[in-house]
């Protein structure tokens, strides 16, 4: 089932205009309930999903994750987000620490960031030779093959934000203390090489943007419609069906004569701090 299935075809055709918080959020629901059945025949039928999220930094990638992953069960959509590379890791295949968070049947992986990193910051920042940027350059599009042969349905997303919008978002980060944890030293100097990652996207999406393995761009200057716009095409790309079952019957619950409850006193009780 594709999302056009479910709405009027002439509205979908048109586009629908998102004038507020009000339509961002009733719009967002619906596409999160539209999830939750994608993640029911993905259970069914044993299917192996990867979704990959790559872009500039402060681009929005981790909002339309979260979005995603609000109503899924963890147990089938996971996030992977990996940290830097332990020096054990370096001396592996490249590629080798990102197999052991693909999916097995009936699982969602949701990358963010992935083995791109070798395209963007590792080139940019000089964190990997020459020979092993050729080499990625070469070998990616053998590897994502591999992936597809072996049954794993791949998506890609680009989150392309402007110069002005992203030192917008880089300093709402510095000033609010929920969001500082966000900035890095890495986000700081993309700051001073923005040429130098724009011309290594460019560079990546030659080697990697593929008639089997395409990028997906996402005009990301407004987070709002970055999310819905991103979401709606993955609905689109994963043709699924409605398996939702129908809701089940409660038992009575039994009640017993001879099971007395421990007195309150005896536990130990989170204090009411809040209270009605």
């Amino acid at each position: 089932m594709h999302l056009e299935e479910t709405r009027d075809t002439v509205v979908m055709a048109q586009g629908i205009k998102i004038r507020g918080s009000a339509e961002y959020q009733r719009e967002l629901f619906t596409l999160q309930k539209e999830l939750v059945k994608l993640q029911g025949w993905v259970k069914q039928e044993g299917l192996k999903l990867v979704v990959i999220f790559e872009g500039r930094d402060a681009a929005g990638k981790g909002g339309v994750i979260k979005r995603i992953t609000q109503f899924l069960n963890p147990r089938i959509c996971r996030v992977a987000a990996l940290p830097t590379p332990t020096e054990r890791e370096k001396t592996q295949w490249y590629f080798q620490r990102y197999c052991s968070h693909l999916p097995a049947a009936g699982e969602i992986v949701l990358f963010d960031r992935s083995w791109y990193n070798r395209a963007g910051v590792e080139r940019v920042m000089g964190f990997c030779t020459e020979s092993e940027y050729q080499e990625f350059l070469r070998s990616c599009p053998e590897f994502e093959n591999m992936l597809q042969q072996s049954g794993i349905i791949l998506i890609k997303y680009w989150f392309s934000v402007s110069d002005e919008e992203q030192e917008k978002r880089f300093q709402s980060r510095r000033q609010d203390p929920l969001k500082q944890w966000k900035l890095s030293s890495m986000d700081l100097e993309s700051r001073a090489r923005w040429p130098e990652y724009s011309k290594a996207k460019d560079v990546m999406f030659a080697h990697t943007d593929t008639s089997l393995s395409p990028w997906y761009v996402v005009e990301a200057d407004s987070k709002r419609l970055a999310r819905l716009n991103c979401i709606r095409h993955f609905l689109n790309l994963v043709d699924y069906k409605d398996v939702t079952p129908p809701p089940m019957e409660l038992p009575e619950r039994t009640h017993s004569t001879d099971y007395v409850r421990p007195p309150f006193e005896s536990q130990t009780r989170v204090p009411d701090f809040y209270y009605k």
